[in-house]
C-alpha cells in the first residue's frame, strides 16, 4: 500500500514535467496514466516488487525488472524504448549529473573466451532469425539508404576490402571472423588468401562448414584462436566488431599485436563501436550497466580519441576515419524489426529471459546510435614511420565501383 501511494505521487510528478503516453496497469486492476493523452505503451505489473524499479527508474532497473519477468509491456517497440529513456531521465533530480559507470575489467584468455561464449554461442539458429542470410553481425553500409539488409551487409564488406586495397593472392587476417562472410567474400571476389579467427565454437563450426561448401578450403583457414596467439605476417588485417571485447587497458597491446602481424607495406582496418563520452564511460541512465550485466560481459567501449591515441602507441599510423553511426542505427532498427517479426520462432530457441534481454537490447542499441550515445568508426591504418611517398594521395580509390 505504501509503495502504491509513493507510485501515485511519482506519476503526478512525471505528469507535470513530461506528460508521457504511458499507462501502468497493476495486478489488482488499478491504473495510472503518466500523460493526458491516450497511452502508446502499457506496462502490466505482475507483482508489487516491480514497483521499486518504477519508483527509482533507470535503464538498468527497468530493464532488469523486465527481463526477470516482473512486468510485461504492450506497444510499439520504438515507443517502449523512447518512453523508458524519458522515464529514466525524468527520475533524475534537477541539476544532478548522470552517474556513469567506469569499467575496470581484467581481460584474460579464459575470461574473454567465457564472455564470447555467453554472447555468441546462444545458437546459430537464434542469430539466423534476425540477421541477414550471410549472418553478418556488425554495422551494414546503406550507400543509398534504401538497400535491404543483405545488400547493405555485402556493400559493407566490399567497402572494407576496397578501403584496404586487397589484391589477389595476398594474405588477409580477419580477427573475429564471425560466421565467415568477410573472408569468403575476400576469397571469392578479390582472390585473397585468408585466415579467420574466432573464439566462438558455434561460429567456428559453421564458418568452416560454409567455407567447405563453397569450395574455398584451399584459400581460407578458419581457426578457433585468440588473437594474442596468432603468428606470422599478413598483407591485410581486418577487425570488424571485435575490439569492443579487448578492454580499454589492453588497446595499446592489441594494436601493437596488429602492427607486429602486419607487413611493412600492409594495411589494416578496425571497424568498431565507440562511445561518445570522452571519459570512456558507458551510455547514460544505466544503459551501459544493463548491457554489461545481461548482454556483453567484459565489454568496454573507448572514445574515438582514445582509439586513435592507442593506435599510435601501438605503432600504427591512422590513414582514414569514417563515421557510420547513421548506418548502425538503421542496421539495429532492421535487426529489431526482424526480431519482433520472428518472436514466435525465437521463443522456441531460447528461454523467456534471453528473449526479453535481446528484444530490448536490439531496440535500445538503435536508440543509442540514433541519439549519439555510441557510434561506429571505420579506421584504416598502416605501420607508423613509413616515408610520405609510400602513402596514397587521395581517398578516391575507396569509392571506385568494383564488379
Amino acid at each position: 500500500m505504501f509503495l502504491q501511494k509513493r507510485l501515485g505521487m511519482r506519476v503526478k510528478a512525471i505528469q507535470a514535467r513530461s506528460n508521457l503516453p504511458l499507462r501502468l496497469q497493476l495486478w489488482n486492476g488499478q491504473q495510472y496514466d503518466f500523460g493526458l493523452q491516450a497511452p502508446q505503451v502499457t506496462v502490466k505489473i505482475a507483482h508489487a516488487s516491480a514497483l521499486r524499479s518504477l519508483l527509482n527508474p533507470s535503464l538498468l532497473n527497468l530493464g532488469q525488472a523486465y527481463v526477470e519477468g516482473k512486468f510485461d509491456i504492450e506497444g510499439p517497440l520504438e515507443a517502449i524504448i523512447d518512453i523508458a529513456n524519458k522515464l529514466s531521465a525524468n527520475a533524475l533530480i534537477p541539476g544532478k549529473k548522470l552517474r556513469l559507470l567506469l569499467n575496470a575489467f581484467s581481460h584474460t584468455r579464459d575470461k574473454d573466451a567465457a564472455a564470447i561464449h555467453y554472447h555468441y554461442d546462444v545458437s546459430n539458429a537464434f542469430y539466423q532469425t534476425f540477421l541477414d542470410p550471410l549472418m553478418v553481425y556488425s554495422c551494414a553500409y546503406f550507400e543509398q539508404g534504401d538497400e535491404n539488409l543483405q545488400t547493405a551487409q555485402l556493400k559493407k564488406i566490399d567497402h572494407i576490402l576496397t578501403k584496404i586495397a586487397v589484391k589477389p593472392d595476398e594474405l588477409l587476417l580477419d580477427i573475429g571472423c564471425g560466421w565467415g562472410a568477410l573472408v569468403m567474400r575476400a576469397a571469392q571476389k578479390f582472390g585473397t588468401r585468408c585466415v579467420g579467427i574466432t573464439l566462438s565454437e558455434n561460429q567456428y563450426a559453421l564458418a568452416r562448414e560454409r567455407v567447405a561448401q563453397a569450395g574455398l578450403s584451399d584459400r581460407i583457414d578458419i581457426r578457433l584462436q585468440d588473437y594474442r596467439d596468432v603468428s606470422g605476417q599478413f598483407d591485410r588485417i581486418t577487425s570488424v566488431g571485435m575490439f569492443e571485447h579487448v578492454g580499454l587497458k589492453n588497446l595499446p597491446a592489441y594494436f601493437k599485436k596488429i602492427s607486429a602481424l602486419l607487413k611493412d607495406d600492409g594495411l589494416a582496418m578496425n571497424h568498431g563501436i565507440t562511445t561518445t563520452y570522452t571519459d570512456h564511460r558507458n551510455a547514460p541512465l544505466g544503459g551501459g550497466e544493463f548491457i554489461e550485466k545481461y548482454v556483453f560481459p567484459q565489454g568496454e567501449l573507448p572514445h574515438i580519441g582514445h582509439v586513435l591515441t592507442t593506435m599510435q602507441d601501438g605503432g600504427l599510423e591512422v590513414l582514414d576515419v569514417e563515421n557510420l553511426r547513421r548506418h548502425y542505427a538503421q542496421t539495429c532498427t532492421m535487426w529489431a524489426e526482424n526480431f519482433e517479426r520472428n518472436a514466435e520462432q525465437i521463443r522456441t530457441l531460447v528461454d523467456d529471459k534471453r528473449y526479453r534481454i535481446w528484444r530490448i537490447y536490439l531496440a535500445g542499441c538503435a536508440h543509442a546510435f540514433t541519439n549519439d550515445w555510441i557510434s561506429l568508426n571505420q579506421i584504416v591504418c598502416g605501420k607508423a614511420g613509413r616515408a610520405a611517398e609510400q602513402l596514397g594521395r587521395s581517398r578516391a580509390y575507396m569509392y571506385q565501383k568494383t564488379s
